[in-house]
């Protein structure tokens, strides 16, 4: 069996519209993004870098003894800024890189290793991603929570932002929906991707689809080119990751009483 490497790139972009500066947010007196590489780095992989677009987050992970690398200001996604950082280290393409949002600092690292145990044992996988059930309509309604719907031998077939797979005749009675939710059917999208970096190239290469513009879901051009892309389950509950003040806030609480 041939060797391949492992690898965590951290996307990490000091704009951002609902909370300036996000990366250097502190979270129990360190910045975010440290939380997060420390995380990275307690997985498997072999090395963690983050990609930073600002000098002010590259030199808080190099202050706190990670690999951090400047990239392009313009890259229209974080994918492409991981591509870079492929490119630039050299890694081979059958390599295995995992893209971790710099803004989920309380990411289980075991969740991390699921995702590279499924990419090292099959060969064959070019693109994974992970999902957990929605058990409430309140999350099932809410376009902020992005929908995964998964066919046989767990492949994805199709993302939305609407509830999907919708139940027509449980919409509107509530004893229904619930039984519904109840049933596993319904899952939240978790944005962390693993890919082989061949299949990342080509990924980045696709460009935008039609159904990726209108939903504002990069997976979406995986589905729509027809490629298969493996859709594990979370073995534990994933907190959501930090957008705005309020979600910083909560987090902030959830380390000061964790």
């Amino acid at each position: 069996m041939f060797s391949m490497a492992t690898h965590v790139v951290i996307p990490a972009r000091y704009a951002s519209s609902r909370l300036p500066g996000k990366p250097l947010a502190l979270i129990n007196g360190l910045p975010m993004i440290v939380h997060v590489a420390a995380l990275a780095s307690n997985s498997i992989a072999d090395d963690v870098v983050v990609a930073v677009d600002d000098t002010r987050v590259l030199d808080a992970v190099l202050s706190a003894g990670y690999k951090g690398l400047m990239t392009r200001v313009d890259h229209p996604s974080g994918s492409d800024r991981v591509m870079q950082i492929a490119d630039e280290m050299g890694w081979d393409g059958d390599d295995i890189v995992i893209n971790i949002q710099g803004d989920e600092p309380l990411l289980p690292p075991s969740i991390v290793n699921d995702l590279f145990a499924a990419m090292l044992t099959s060969s064959d996988v070019e693109m994974a991603t992970l999902s957990e059930p929605i058990t409430n309509s309140r999350d099932f309604l809410d376009a902020n929570v992005v929908k995964v719907v998964v066919g046989d031998g767990r492949r994805a077939i199709n993302f939305s932002r609407a509830p999907i797979p919708y139940p027509r005749q449980a919409m509107h009675d509530e004893k229904l929906l619930s039984s519904f939710l109840q049933s596993g059917v319904a899952r939240r999208h978790i944005g962390i991707y693993a890919f082989r970096v061949s299949g990342l190239r080509t990924f980045v290469n696709l460009g935008e689809s039609n159904l990726e513009r209108i939903e504002k879901l990069e997976q979406l051009r995986w589905i729509e080119a027809g490629k298969n892309l493996l859709v594990l389950d979370v073995n534990q509950a994933v907190p959501g990751g930090v957008d705005t003040p309020e979600d910083l806030a909560r987090v902030q609480k959830e380390f000061v009483n964790g």
